[in-house]
């Protein structure tokens, strides 16, 4: 069950390569994902000295927490295995590569984040997918009405 979604993402870029990952947390902050009270609608994510970060991530803070309850939008580590991290770094530093969150969601009790390699979206890619999109739903349309 995805605790948040990323929808942007799929406009944005062209998904090529899905990774699972832990998020690096600090006391309340599992209460509040766990009780959707996240975003992802505005993160990004940073390859850093060897580490990967996502920043911009807004994860509410617990009402019934204490007086450190940690900042909304701190920047939080990704665990992630080393060779891994080299794969999408060689990735990203090409021309139009991106690292993008996709969902954040809890398997097995723990909170889980899924990136992808993402390659940017020109005006008129975007333009097409619209394109596709909605001429697919008017066939659906017109399928539904045929049957009904």
């Amino acid at each position: 069950m995805a605790l948040a979604k990323n929808k942007k993402a799929f406009h944005e870029y062209f998904i090529e390569d899905k990774l699972e990952a832990g998020i690096e947390l600090i006391g309340s902050e599992v209460k509040s994902i766990k009780a959707s009270q996240v975003s992802i609608k505005e993160a990004f994510i940073r390859i850093i000295n060897g580490e990967i970060f996502i920043m911009g991530m807004s994860v509410v803070p617990w009402n019934f927490g204490s007086v450190y309850n940690p900042e909304e939008r701190r920047v939080r580590k990704l665990l992630i295995h080393k060779k891994e991290i080299a794969k999408l770094h060689e990735k990203v530093s090409q021309k139009g590569y991106a690292i993008v969150p996709i969902s954040v969601y809890q398997k097995a009790g723990r909170i889980k984040i899924e990136i992808a390699l993402g390659k940017g979206k020109t005006n008129y890619d975007k333009r097409d997918t619209l394109a596709k999109k909605d001429a697919k739903r008017q066939i659906d349309r017109a399928l539904k009405d045929t049957y009904r």
